[in-house]
């Protein structure tokens, strides 16, 4: 009954969640082609229109609910988490709501390590760190010209892959991924280690490689911002709980 607009099969749509029609309108229930759908996405599917997949946005809801009762715990438990989406429509947005939330990001390519191989990620952060604190020192200038060029490129790729994580001192207790097929490796590495995933799965992803899986258009940037509002939404409600209690000792 949800789609009753968009299918043209039984007029207009009524009674609605709001909700509901909220995600309808950002595009949320867009997959992708019948031929490139993950088996164990059936479940969540509604149909299909003109060749595209439809999620079940009734389940996608059940689905956001608990993850968004998960990201409150985090929250309230002022636990820290990584935000990980490297796709170009998609990743101002992922670094807006990192920024938000005050948490580190990956929007660039994931390095491989960053999990499994943590303490060495941690060397290149300080490695990182350090060539900047001498450059605003001026203490490159006893290079020549050729070196100098070659260190500021040094940190500008630096910057790139590993300024997000600059603050993430310990492993994460959970990633937020955008498009599990996408950022594989990162999940892969977070599954390795036990850290919970929360992810946006489009119809070509495998649901069981996230604790907290989402099925939802994880391409359409209105799509992303509605859900990553909703999730960090629900961390910052969290850290707001958290911060009273610490008020009340």
């Amino acid at each position: 009954m949800l789609f009753v607009l968009f299918f043209g099969k039984l007029g207009p749509m009524a009674n609605t969640d709001e909700k509901i029609e909220k995600m309808f309108k950002a595009g949320i229930h867009f997959g992708y082609s019948r031929s490139s759908r993950y088996p164990k996405m059936k479940d969540f599917l509604f149909g299909l229109k003109n060749n595209v997949e439809i999620f079940d946005l009734e389940k996608t809801n059940e689905m956001l609910d608990r993850a968004k009762e998960f990201m409150f715990v985090l929250g309230k438990e002022k636990k820290q988490f990584i935000l990980v989406g490297t796709k170009t429509e998609t990743k101002g947005i992922m670094e807006k709501f990192a920024k938000e939330a005050n948490m580190p990001y990956v929007i660039e390519r994931w390095l491989g390590g960053t999990l499994t191989n943590f303490k060495a990620i941690r060397g290149r952060i300080s490695h990182m760190k350090d060539l900047e604190q001498k450059k605003d020192k001026k203490e490159l200038e006893k290079y020549t010209k050729k070196e100098q060029i070659e260190i500021e490129r040094k940190i500008i790729r630096l910057k790139n892959y590993l300024g997000g994580l600059v603050d993430m001192e310990n492993l994460p207790s959970a990633i937020l991924v955008v498009d599990s097929k996408k950022e594989k490796n990162a999940v892969k590495e977070a599954n390795d280690m036990k850290v919970p995933v929360v992810a946006v799965i489009n119809t070509d992803c495998d649901p069981k490689t996230a604790d907290y899986p989402i099925p939802a258009n994880d391409n359409s940037k209105t799509s992303v911002e509605f859900l990553l509002n909703e999730l960090i939404g629900a961390y910052k409600e969290g850290v707001k709980e958290y911060k009273e209690k610490e008020i009340e000792k």
